[in-house]
């Protein structure tokens, strides 16, 4: 067997980080974390950093303003994970340029982890925000850096807790507002499956400058058949309003940031079906859970369980 890469993971404040970092470590790989040194006396970050370091994480320190520092990183490890924030998007041009002077990183992965960016119907503001993404794709490729990019579509942790409903922290038990007619699919992953299949991604040669798609077949649902599988779970029905696309639109359209965000990317999967609506083809992308047959992922069904 060859020795397994060893992955630095850099994000900020980025959601997901904390779950790639984990995955990478419980695979037995050799994992980075890239933190600046400000962070280890923030009360929130330096628990994080703690659990790191428990894990058997090394710590590199470093800044993305830094270039030298990046450099000196990246030069210790094979493959790079982006998980920045939304906010820093654009800063992983700073990066792209540490890991083409590096000049020995097997494979990249910038922050996506999200919709395809380059296969959507989006409307702004969304729009601008996956543009960003696809700036960052076009320059990974115009250095002719080795890349995977990650479509996890939804965060379960995200929109299953309160099924996608604004402003409330359970999910609903007597109404549920239904963007669109509900019978588009969607797909939701747990955060810890999206950590494990990207790490198992690094190495392999299948998904080498391809994208990987997390679409487990039993997390691909319907607004409709995830609320009746709530409604089982209950066993009690609930009331429904359905708010049709153009009202959708002058909502999104009338709201402050970030409400507009959240309501266009509700649009974007509810109504125009961006999880589901194109096929995977062999020249562009794979599947995760065809890919790894033997991941055993963390239903929708089961994730409700939680909140019955």
């Amino acid at each position: 067997m060859a020795a397994k890469s060893k992955i630095l993971v850099l994000g900020g404040t980025g959601y997901i980080r904390k779950f790639i970092v984990k995955a990478s470590a419980e695979a037995g790989h050799p994992t980075f974390a890239l933190v600046r040194e400000s962070t280890l006396s923030h009360p929130e970050k330096s628990k994080l950093i703690e659990s790191f370091k428990t894990s058997g994480v090394t710590l590199l320190y470093g800044d993305l303003t830094d270039h030298e520092s990046l450099v000196k990183a990246i030069k210790q490890v094979d493959v790079v994970i982006s998980t920045l924030g939304g906010q820093q998007i654009d800063d992983q041009v700073k990066l792209i340029a540490a890991v083409k002077e590096a000049g020995n990183i097997k494979r990249f992965l910038p922050s996506e982890f999200g919709l395809d960016v380059e296969r959507h119907n989006a409307v702004e503001p969304v729009t601008s925000f996956l543009e960003k993404k696809v700036k960052i794709r076009r320059a990974i490729e115009a250095e002719g850096i080795p890349y995977t990019y990650i479509c996890s579509n939804a965060f379960a942790g995200y929109f299953l807790p309160t099924l996608g409903q604004q402003n409330v922290t359970a999910p609903p038990r007597d109404k549920v507002v239904i963007l669109g007619d509900g019978n588009v699919k969607a797909v939701y992953v747990k955060e810890e499956d999206i950590g494990t299949y990207t790490i198992k991604a690094v190495d392999d040669p299948r998904t080498l400058n391809k994208t990987l798609y997390v679409r487990p077949p039993a997390n691909v649902l319907t607004f409709n058949e995830l609320v009746s599988l709530w409604e089982n779970k209950i066993k009690s029905t609930l009331e429904k309003v359905y708010i049709p696309e153009d009202q959708l639109l002058k909502y999104i359209q009338e709201s402050p940031f970030p409400a507009n965000l959240m309501l266009a990317l509700g649009h974007s999967m509810y109504v125009k079906g961006d999880c589901t609506n194109y096929e995977i083809d062999p020249s562009f992308g794979v599947e995760a859970s065809n890919l790894y047959p033997e991941v055993k992922y963390t239903t929708v069904d089961n994730y409700l369980n939680a909140f019955v």
